[in-house]
């Protein structure tokens, strides 16, 4: 007979985790310098959040710097986000001994505020540069433990425009024995297709985790990083042995701020609905942890309306993250590379067929003294596209990514990121008719970001 192992224990979590700047900027650089090493003379002090508050440990047990997760972390998530040692109100069936309520004493809620700055190489025609977000976002979290096998990650926020319903993962997981194996098994249903990913490579967690929202961008991006809080989806997973983890999950429309259900008012609604899935296989040595995985998904989407010409996409995946724990630091190695098809009707009779690729790839270094720095390279690629409407209509962008951080408590952190384009929209140069080049986009941007 099969022995349920306890969901709740932290000793069987332990058991499981087996092992370029213009002269212009250069004034303002002094002045973040100075600011930087100010910083770095503040002593470290643990705060606690939600999922903190509940599990009674300290922020760093799950995160190696917010939002990244540790061994530890992506078990907490994939168990349903259950973990507590807090005060709780129990009730036991007393002819069965099951329990029959659990809630914590103190509601599991959270307060997120992010404001920043934003600079960019050359000003935009009628638009300001220099641009201050207070806030980038102001979010609010339902986090944390509902009963013992069912928990929850509800986000909404005020993005200085408008409230609503940001990422949602709400699960429900359990565990076996099957001889000495184990086997973790559970439902998520979520708003956002990757946001129930525990490894930060796919697109909902993966890095920059957090950036401008005002500074120019490439145009084209996968269709998996654009359906975030337009689609609702429910799947179940597993992880056999903390080996081999396995999704299969269907993902619905069901967009904010739209009809609802979908009529011919509605733009892009999926037909019937679309298949997403996730395989990954890790290990962890004694101190190198390694994982390896595929995801996809693939949508057919309206034109218009819920008839008549089709849209029809298939991304395809793939990722690694290797994470090595050295005497003084954390270095941690993320990178993914998405290849998307798309199929467009223009009318019964004629196609277009597109191909575009997405290759990101990141390492960073977190010190024990709360200071990281990363240096990441992106690379965008693929067939002409008349949607894009730049000079050349491909959609080949690049650029180097550089941030340091510094976490002065372990829920406060300031961020210092430069974004250096040498393509964009498909040239380096005069990309979009009217002289500007990829550089004059290049992005200063500097960020508070607090969780309480």
């Amino acid at each position: 007979m099969k022995k349920k192992l306890p969901l709740n224990s932290l000793d069987l979590l332990l058991r499981l985790i087996s092992g370029s700047v213009e002269p212009k900027q250069a004034g303002l650089l002094k002045l973040l310098f100075i600011l930087l090493v100010f910083l770095l003379s503040v002593g470290n002090v643990s705060a606690l959040p939600s999922f903190a508050r509940q599990t009674g440990m300290a922020c760093t047990a799950c995160h190696s710097s917010f939002p990244e997760l540790t061994a530890f972390g992506r078990l907490f998530k994939l168990n349903g986000y259950t973990l507590a040692t807090m005060q709780s109100i129990d009730v036991t069936d007393d002819s069965t001994q099951v329990s029959r309520l659990k809630l914590l004493t103190v509601l599991p809620l959270s307060v997120m505020l992010q404001t920043s700055f934003t600079k960019m190489s050359k000003d935009v025609e009628g638009v300001q540069n220099n641009s201050v977000a207070f806030p980038q976002q102001l979010s609010m979290f339902y986090a944390g433990e509902i009963t013992p096998h069912i928990g929850t990650f509800i986000q909404v926020t005020y993005d200085g425009q408008s409230i609503g319903m940001d990422n949602a993962d709400v699960r429900y997981a359990n565990q076996v024995a099957i001889g000495t194996k184990s086997l973790l098994y559970g439902l998520t249903l979520n708003n956002n297709p990757t946001v129930q990913d525990v490894w930060n490579t796919t697109p909902a967690w993966r890095f920059p985790y957090a950036s401008s929202e005002v500074a120019l961008s490439p145009t084209k991006s996968t269709i998996i990083e654009n359906l975030g809080m337009q689609v609702a989806g429910l799947g179940a997973y597993a992880l056999f042995n903390n080996l081999l983890f396995a999704e299969l999950s269907f993902y619905r429309s069901a967009q904010q701020g739209a009809a609802n259900p979908a009529d011919s008012t509605t733009a892009l609604a999926i037909k019937g609905a679309a298949p997403y899935w996730r395989l990954a296989l890790q290990h962890q040595w004694s101190g190198t942890y390694l994982e390896l995985g595929t995801f996809g998904i693939a949508p057919k989407q309206y034109a218009n309306g819920i008839s008549g010409n089709m849209d029809n996409f298939t991304d395809l995946g793939f990722d690694l993250q290797l994470e090595q724990t050295l005497p003084f630091a954390q270095l941690t190695l993320h990178s993914s590379l998405i290849n998307e098809k798309e199929r467009r009707d223009e009318s019964n009779s004629q196609h277009t067929n597109l191909n575009f690729n997405s290759f990101k790839i990141d390492g960073n270094l977190y010190f024990k003294k709360g200071l990281g720095s990363t240096i990441g390279y992106f690379n965008t690629s693929g067939t002409e596209d008349a949607a894009i409407g730049s000079f050349n209509n491909k959609p080949n962008s690049s650029g180097l990514l550089f941030q340091l951080e510094y976490l002065p408590w372990y829920n406060t952190k300031f961020i210092l990121q430069y974004i250096a384009y040498t393509k964009f929209d498909g040239s380096s140069n005069n990309y979009d008719t009217l002289g500007r080049n990829a550089p004059n986009n290049n992005t200063l941007f500097l960020m508070a970001w607090l969780n309480f």
